[in-house]
């Protein structure tokens, strides 16, 4: 059997699903239907707006259905009409047995990290957020136990010292379309073999997961140390974002302000401040003070606001010297 006669059904819903399914398209794979989120009201307007991949798929005219619930009858009539050989997973929901197990090739996920390292759902946050060098994506077949098949092909990039989250996840999305390709060529060949992930964990390596983010996850905690809030920063950009709460001082008259961080540098330098305190010169320079030095802001965005420079964030708040930055 050949990719052209070899049925796909792909799945997947946001932009880093896209290039995947481009990718398979683009080396002649026979993609039968796609599967992605329904239309969702978004923007000022709230108007409904299908998803990057529906958007896609429409384009190079694709059949596409969009369940609410994925153990519908009729949504799995559907399914078994296309006769896949294999689905194709990419960023989309936790499916029940009765779908992965459906095409007779089973069902691979594309993940974005060097699993069995950052299962869950925000495997590129993390691995920015730890500070890590290195990330990569794996494809692997499904089972019943989220992020835990065994593993099918792995490729690796380098995290740099300074990048954030959104620059390594377009890197693995190119990455990944590239994999996901590779992927379905080996499985047509019969040349891969599927590798259990305990026999890719290095003796007394510790797990690190990827749980969703949430406001609780993605507060600033200034008591760490610099470097790790550093990654903290980087790792959350540009979405959804550290933040944290910005408190005037007493008597001032002013309301304290939710404040999201996009960019900092870390500057390591002994003092004595509480760690959480601001310091500026009003113009140029906007510091908090942690216990090993300050976290230099450079890009940041004030509740209600738009994100702003360091210096033109100053000319509206031109007397924050003082103030505290609030730990979680």
């Amino acid at each position: 059997m050949n990719k052209a006669s070899f049925s796909i059904v792909y799945m997947g819903t946001p932009e880093f699903a896209v290039a995947p399914l481009r990718a398979l398209l683009d080396a002649g794979c026979m993609v039968v239907g796609v599967v992605t989120a329904p239309d969702k009201p978004a923007g000022r307007g709230m108007k409904l707006q299908a998803s990057p991949v529906k958007q896609f798929a429409v384009e190079r005219g694709l059949p596409v259905l969009q369940p609410e619930k994925l153990k519908d009858d009729s949504f799995l009539e559907a399914l078994r009409a296309w006769k896949a050989d294999l689905q194709v997973v990419v960023a989309f929901r936790m499916l029940p047995e009765v779908v992965w197990s459906m095409p007779a090739r089973g069902t691979f996920n594309l993940h974005a990290s060097l699993l069995p390292q950052y299962r869950g759902a925000a495997p590129i946050h993390w691995a920015v957020m730890n500070g890590d060098s290195e990330t990569g994506v794996t494809t692997f077949m499904l089972q019943q136990a989220i992020d835990t098949g065994d593993v099918l092909l792995q490729a690796s990039i380098p995290i740099g010292p300074t990048e954030n989250t959104g620059s390594v996840h377009d890197r693995l999305m190119e990455l990944g379309a590239a994999v996901v390709v590779r992927t379905v060529d080996l499985l047509l060949e019969g040349a891969i073999r599927p590798q259990p992930q305990h026999e890719l964990t290095v003796f007394d390596s510790i797990l690190r997961p990827a749980p969703k983010l949430f406001k609780d996850n993605t507060c600033m905690d200034w008591t760490r140390d610099g470097r790790s809030l550093f990654n903290f920063v980087r790792g959350l950009s540009p979405f959804p974002a550290a933040w944290s709460t910005l408190v005037p001082l007493v008597g001032s008259g002013e309301e304290a302000v939710t404040v999201k961080l996009f960019e900092a540098g870390f500057i390591e330098e002994e003092h004595a401040l509480m760690p959480g305190t601001v310091v500026t010169d009003h113009k140029k320079i906007l510091q908090v003070a942690v216990k090993d030095g300050f976290l230099s802001l450079l890009r940041l965005q004030s509740a209600g606001r738009k994100q702003l420079g360091v210096e033109e964030w100053l000319r509206g708040f031109p007397a924050v010297d003082g103030w505290m930055f609030k730990s979680r």
